[in-house]
């Protein structure tokens, strides 16, 4: 019985502050179905987690009595206390603070319900099914509209005391530097982020910096983002590769503390800034081989995401099949 439950398909569910995610997973990574909704999280936490178990509701009917999962799995934005499955806050999800999302779908739904952070659950589905299989002891960053991350320590997931580790976006880069929506300032997500790019380059802009971010951006200076300054950057724009450059410094010494502190053999870095590819690793790479201590920089292997969009909720199904 025990292992009819064990094979039986994941139902994972990547909660962003932009869009959340459900699929019917496999145990071996395969997708068999998926929605995308918009999480429209200035709404709340009730009404969002009304469209969630809507769309867990929908993605069960849909499936047949022996295809039917014995397990939700949720990856969720912010600091997740793992014990009591509950998201504590959430600087990308406005007014989630202690909202006890595990008990509140197990309640709705009788399904075995487990919680984690998405950049964690990123982390654990790299180490199981992409970049970093065979690799013990690496690290995960997703550099997206915020910056998380996720750490594997002798092949397996580091919460912490209570299941939150790996808030590296919310390391302190600069004292003096801007404030961060966490309640700190100069946080690395503040410096090299998405947003972080898009702040910039808007500053640069509206000082009478010539580019053509603003042309992608159809004339609107709210309208930049990071993907508009990337853009940019690929036909050669000056200020737009600048910000790039400047974002990826900061990146770079953020990865110089994690190189220092947990001496990986890996860091995956994944999201939606990750995509710029090298433009944005080798300046980063050259930081941390510049800064951090020779031996560690010489042993890590700092490379992209293989999963890409995919990430968290194959290691949600990862997650859910830990003993």
């Amino acid at each position: 019985m025990m292992d009819t439950v064990k094979n039986k398909p994941v139902l994972a569910v990547d909660i962003g502050g932009t869009k959340f995610v459900a699929a019917v997973v496999s145990t071996a990574g395969e997708i068999f179905s998926r929605q995308y909704k918009l999480t429209l999280a200035d709404e709340g936490p009730e009404a969002v987690t009304g469209r969630i178990l809507e769309t867990i509701e929908d993605l069960v009917r849909n499936t047949g009595p022996t295809s039917a999962p014995s397990t939700i799995a949720i990856a969720a934005a912010g600091a997740i206390d793992s014990t009591s499955g509950t998201v504590t806050s959430s600087p990308n999800l406005p007014g989630w603070h202690d909202v006890p999302l595990r008990e509140t779908v197990h309640k709705a739904t009788g399904i075995r319900t487990l919680l984690l952070n998405d950049a964690s659950a990123a982390a654990l589905g790299e180490h199981a099914f992409g970049a970093g299989r065979g690799v013990n002891n690496l690290i995960y960053i997703t550099v997206s509209t915020g910056i998380g991350g996720g750490i594997i320590i002798d092949g397996r997931l580091y919460g912490g005391a209570c299941g939150s580790a790996g808030e590296i976006g919310h390391t302190t880069i600069d004292i003096n530097g801007p404030h961060c929506s966490c309640g700190n300032v100069g946080c690395l997500e503040m410096l090299a982020s998405g947003k972080a790019i898009a702040r910039e380059a808007q500053r640069l802009i509206s000082g009478g910096a010539r580019s053509c971010i603003l042309e992608l951006a159809e004339g609107e200076l709210q309208n930049v983002t990071a993907q508009t300054v990337s853009a940019a950057a690929q036909r050669g724009d000056a200020t737009a590769r600048a910000v790039v450059a400047k974002a990826a410094a900061y990146l770079g010494v953020g990865l110089v503390n994690l190189v220092n502190t947990f001496n990986p053999e890996m860091i995956i870095v994944g999201g939606g800034v990750a995509k710029m590819g090298d433009s944005l690793l080798d300046i980063a790479r050259k930081v941390v081989a510049e800064r951090a201590f020779q031996l560690p920089a010489r042993t890590v292997r700092i490379v992209p995401s293989q999963l890409g969009d995919n990430a968290s909720i194959l290691g949600a199904v990862a997650f859910a099949s830990i003993p």
